[in-house]
């Protein structure tokens, strides 16, 4: 009887060498006679361990982690492949490490457990139940439910996910599309990754259930360039979908049709703004879009459309599955569900958990994180990406809630957590949010274009002494009209950086803690 042992074949385990771990996996086998299994599942998140090698047992999956092509002779002598967890490397069981076990797995239940390509494993573990329930309802139902549940669009502005959709519903029109942005560009965050790279059947089932809700026939996932591997997980899960039934003139035997399709991006930050998208996916320059009209009257070719990013989508199957009142008792006030949050930066356990809205950033930071790698006392964390606020330790006991964050004057965005330690120059980081915004602005609006370029000039004088309590009066202004007169957040959302940075770490810009001009 064959052991299977499982090997991730998502990005970050392959850029530690799981290719080589898995090579030398057959080849060790090979040669000790041993009858082996070898499945290239994803990723369970816990990046800090990658690459994680798990070995079924009668007891459950044992780990072992960040193992190297080196390590496989000394694994095989120590009896892994008979689940023996005597060697060095050894975690037990995989379910009972605690970043793992403490976590609200529900759109990541999959996620490092099935082999991602195939079709098989993601129904043998609930895979399109929530589509087979979907096919039974009428359009309105599917909206009312997923409107019920609470869901929020997890990429930025947390807008009601069935709201939009019932505004899609609603609109007259011959052709309507699903949109999913997966254009994941922001600074520590890579959930969106993960899902397509490790349950892409996820995502196609959750656009699919989209477009029996509002009618719409077909769908683009508009993924960034740099994404190559899960680029090459969609396609072949739609081609599988399509061949099992479950995509195409007659969806799971429902007489509706849905067919879906995978768009490279053009390579620029701006193209994750949803109007942007739309007008690269049309094959015209990634501009944005004046608004109104909305996308949801007025998108895709000009017709309705639902956009919403991959974790918004993906949501949707257990919903439907389980119901909106199962989804809506995960979370709290108007943060319903879970949030995958995402640790990036000076953090000693970086990687992916799922958690219900509520927990607080210090808990996240150090009961899951693990501090910082460096060792050193945190100083900042970036919540929601390079044009989100930075928080000080007084504000890390703030719960993940959107309106709790709002209330900071900070976002959650796509749930990134990039965390930075007491040797970070804030004013540094300041200036580097207008250089992002300079160079991946769009250029179509005034206050983002040319603001953010005299934005990092005028940084550079603060930074060098010139004209300080000036020059910090005048980054103030700057940001003023760059927040309220700006096209998109793009421009809109670059002042949060910067006027984090500035008021809560004054003595970066030369500025006393007590002086009026950093409150």
């Amino acid at each position: 009887m064959s052991v299977r042992i499982y090997v991730p074949a998502d990005s970050a385990a392959l850029a530690l060498g799981a290719d080589d771990v898995a090579s030398a996996i057959r080849s060790e086998a090979a040669r000790r006679g041993i009858a082996i299994d070898l499945v290239r599942n994803g990723t369970r998140g816990l990046l800090y361990l990658e690459t994680l090698v798990e070995v079924d047992t009668p007891d459950g999956r044992i780990g072992f982690g960040n193992v190297d092509e080196s390590d496989v002779a000394a694994l095989f002598d120590a009896g892994f492949h008979d689940g023996q967890s005597t060697h060095r490397l050894a975690l037990g069981l995989v379910e009972q490490i605690p970043y793992l076990a403490r976590q609200t797995r529900l759109t990541f239940a999959r996620c490092g457990i099935t082999d991602p390509l195939s079709l098989s494993d993601y129904e043998a573990h609930g895979g399109y139940r929530g589509l087979r329930q979907a096919v039974t309802m009428t359009g309105a139902d599917i909206v009312a439910a997923v409107t019920a549940s609470g869901l929020r669009g997890r990429g930025g502005a947390a807008f009601p996910t069935g709201i939009k959709w019932n505004t899609v519903l609603r609109a007259p029109a011959y052709q309507k599309y699903i949109v999913c942005n997966a254009d994941e560009g922001d600074s520590g965050t890579f959930a969106d990754r993960i899902v397509m790279e490790s349950d892409p059947f996820v995502l196609i089932e959750g656009m699919t259930i989209a477009g029996l809700a509002v009618g719409a026939t077909r769908g683009f996932i508009y993924v960034r360039s740099e994404y190559p591997h899960a680029i090459a997980a969609l396609n072949h899960a739609i081609q599988t979908a399509t061949r099992a039934g479950l995509l195409g003139a007659n969806v799971a035997g429902s007489g509706r049709a849905f067919e879906l399709e995978v768009r490279k991006g053009a390579g620029a930050y701006i193209c994750g703004e949803e109007t942007a998208l739309l007008e690269s996916i049309e094959g015209k320059r990634g501009v944005v879009r004046a608004k109104p009209p909305l996308p949801a009257l007025a998108g895709l070719f000009g017709q309705p459309t639902v956009i919403n990013n991959v974790l918004s989508l993906a949501s949707v199957p257990v919903i439907l599955d389980k119901g909106a009142q199962f989804y809506q008792d995960f979370g709290m006030g108007r943060s319903r569900g879970t949030l995958p949050v995402q640790l990036a930066g000076n953090i000693k356990n970086g990687g992916l958990i799922e958690l219900a809205f509520g927990v607080t950033l210090r808990e996240i930071m150090y009961d899951y994180g693990g501090g910082s790698a460096s060792g050193r006392p945190i100083k900042a964390v970036q919540v929601g990406g390079p044009l989100g606020a930075y928080l000080p330790a007084s504000q890390w006991d703030t719960p993940l809630d959107y309106e709790a964050f709002a209330a900071l004057w900070a976002v959650l965005g796509h749930g990134g957590i990039v965390v930075h330690d007491d040797s970070a120059d804030m004013a540094k980081l300041a200036r580097y949010a207008m250089e992002f915004c300079a160079v991946e602005s769009c250029g179509k609006c005034t206050p983002c274009r040319i603001g953010s370029t005299r934005g990092v000039e005028v940084i550079d004088k603060i930074r060098a002494g010139t004209e300080r309590p000036q020059q910090v009066i005048l980054l103030r202004s700057l940001c003023d009209t760059m927040l309220n007169g700006s096209l998109c957040a793009m421009g809109g959302m670059t002042p949060y950086p910067v006027l984090s940075a500035l008021n809560h770490f004054p003595q970066d810009f030369g500025q006393m803690a007590g002086d009026e001009l950093a409150a």
